[in-house]
């Protein structure tokens, strides 16, 4: 499995690119390895303003549905347009392709207290 260095990660799961004051937003190689095939994303917080750590989506799997966690404060900007037709770039792409949404971020210094990528093979490791 790879862990991007440039990204940051959440203990949950999910990824952050940070651009300035927006970031991108998806799940890890090892979350949609976890998950199984994904045949849906489902985002119907576009235009809000969400706290970290709150919903701003599920995913759904095969196996199971799983809610997706905002990484930092920010306002919800952009849902991958491709996800709806081709749900299976999270699965195929999950830094890449498969990027669920894009944000403002609230607070750009809020993204220090994330794993870098070291921490976070760590953590899925341990």
């Amino acid at each position: 499995m790879t862990f991007p260095p440039e990204l940051r990660y959440t203990k949950d799961h999910e990824w952050i690119r940070i651009e300035g004051d927006h970031a991108t937003i998806g799940i890890t190689e090892f979350a949609q390895s976890e998950l199984g095939d994904i045949v849906y994303v489902e985002v119907d917080t576009v235009g809000k303003e969400l706290e970290a750590g709150s919903v701003f989506g599920t995913v759904e799997a095969v196996k199971t549905v799983s809610d997706l966690l905002l990484p930092v404060s920010g306002t919800i900007n952009e849902l991958n347009p491709q996800l709806d037709s081709r749900p299976e770039l999270v699965n195929q792409d999950p830094y890449g392709e498969g990027w669920m949404v894009k944000i403002t971020l609230k607070d750009p210094a809020a993204v220090d207290h994330l794993l870098d990528a070291h921490a976070y093979e760590a953590l899925i490791s341990a």
